[in-house]
């Protein structure tokens, strides 16, 4: 907006109507006193200002603005038609005014000048405004930074208090934090700790967790720089995320080679008591499938039943047994894992058509998807063990609903298999333990016999094929189990 001040009407009345004919807003006053009074409430673009004012002349009430904060800025245009002399021009520019203009006024080149210094004004006005908006967002941003390292520093405490060996590392996957705690197992906060040489390597095993953007955890054994000696610890790696990109991770190593002395000692124990149970119940078994051909001549008798059903629960210990020896063989690394290029539609096949002769009629399993004629790197004999097992849980846990689907999906880079029941289904909360060891759903142990061992062996058997496992689950709905394993 522009305000004309004069103390003459006429004046006023024609200069508004040329500048309000150009579109620009207008507003004026017929003294010095009122032009300041409005100048301080109100915001100008341009003052036009008459230098012939009774009280304050022209020059006063410019010489005024400038004490001014608010209107010291603003360009002032001197109008005058007696004073045309070069000292009273120079007085003018002195007062503060920008430019001068002696009537009588060419109203073309006075729209020019208003023009220019209005543009000027405009511009100049909204560059303090950018600046003002830069200045708060770069104060902003500092106050952010400050509060941010503080917050960093605080973190770096915290790890450094733990007990646990700690560490950060950027988007890049390069460790960029240590606490103290890692230069016991460690000489460069840029090289992971050295791991027993039956361990996997951590570094492959991140690198493997950051293509896929996920957590790693993992055991293993740690060399300690000192004293030589390999202690288990715990790895878990969590990235940070920061919108759909990860902008860190954070990670731990817990000291658990205590606790594994102790499972290990168990784990002795249970590999001793299933190689001592297997040799007589290998004899009990020979023995009672000579008595039941003896019994085929009369299938009806009780006796024939009998042995039927002895025969029955022999064959559950038996497998009881022989996954007892599977997780003392993983626990002592000694699972061993044969990888032959197969067919693995085939080892689908095999493991459906076993559950299909070992169940009654009423199961039915269908299966969905397809798998292209090539040979996958896999030890069939565990993968065939893992369907098996998937499929047996699947039946067992759908006491009302025998259906099972068994569905394939291949990409580029890897196959998935996955069995589907409409069971009881597992909650939300208890999905993440059900392939730990000897881990039991508290809603299904009493219904459903069993010791919780059978995941935990499919897990490791996957891992070993670097693949990987999971499920998807809805109570009073079905499960879903699936797992993973790499193409090449």
């Amino acid at each position: 907006m522009i305000l004309i001040v004069d103390d003459n009407q006429n004046n006023i009345y024609s200069l508004k109507k040329l500048l309000e004919s150009k579109d620009f807003q207008v507003d004026t006053a017929i003294s010095g006193e009122e032009a300041l009074g409005k100048a301080l409430k109100n915001n100008y673009a341009l003052i036009i200002l008459d230098v012939q004012m009774p009280v304050m002349d022209g020059f006063e009430v410019a010489e005024t603005f400038s004490g001014y904060s608010k209107t010291k800025e603003i360009p002032i245009i001197f109008l005058s038609a007696v004073n045309k002399e070069k000292e009273f021009i120079t007085r003018g520019y002195a007062s503060g005014g920008m430019d001068y203009v002696t009537k009588p006024i060419d109203p073309e080149i006075l729209l020019l000048k208003v023009k220019t210094f209005y543009n000027l004004q405009e511009n100049s006005l909204a560059m303090k405004k950018t600046q003002r908006s830069l200045e708060k967002e770069v104060k902003g941003r500092r106050e952010a930074q400050v509060t941010m390292r503080s917050e960093i520093d605080h973190f770096h405490l915290m790890l450094e208090a733990l007990p646990q060996i700690a560490f950060t590392l950027d988007g890049d996957g390069k460790v960029n934090f240590v606490n103290s705690k890692w230069y016991e197992y460690s000489a460069s906060e840029l090289e992971f700790p050295e791991t027993h040489p039956d361990d996997k390597n951590i570094q492959y095993e991140f690198e493997r967790c950051k293509k896929k953007g996920k957590a790693l955890e993992l055991e293993s054994r740690i060399k300690n720089i000192t004293t030589g000696d390999y202690r288990f610890h715990l790895l878990r790696m969590s990235p940070v995320y920061d919108g759909k990109s990860i902008k860190n991770w954070v990670g731990t190593f817990t000291d658990i080679d205590d606790q594994k002395k102790v499972e290990k000692e168990k784990d002795e124990f249970l590999s001793i008591a299933s190689h001592e149970l297997k040799t007589p119940l290998t004899s009990i078994k020979a023995y009672m499938q000579l008595l039941d051909r003896k019994l085929k001549i009369n299938e009806g008798t009780t006796e024939a039943n009998y042995v039927n059903k002895a025969l029955s629960q022999v064959e559950k210990l038996n497998t009881l047994i022989t996954d007892l020896l599977d997780v003392s063989k993983i626990d002592n690394g000694k699972l061993k894992i044969n990888k032959k290029p197969t067919n693995l539609d085939s080892v689908i096949h095999t493991a459906i058509e076993t559950i299909l002769q070992t169940h009654d009629d009423k199961v039915k399993i269908t299966r969905h998807g397809f798998i292209p004629d090539i040979l996958i790197p896999l030890d069939a004999i565990r993968i065939e063990q893992v369907l098996i097992n998937f499929l047996t849980n699947a039946i067992k846990y759908s006491p009302e609903n025998n259906q099972v689907i068994v569905t394939t999906f291949v990409d580029e880079n890897e196959v998935r298999v996955s069995v589907t029941d409409f069971g009881i289904g597992i909650p939300d909360f208890k999905q993440d333990a059900v392939f730990k060891k000897f881990y039991r759903v508290e809603e299904s142990s009493l219904q459903f016999q069993g010791m919780g061992i059978g995941l935990y062996i499919c897990s490791e058997i996957i891992q070993q094929h670097d693949g990987t496992i999971g499920l998807s689950s809805v109570v009073e709905e079905g499960s879903t189990f699936y797992f993973t394993l790499p193409l090449n």
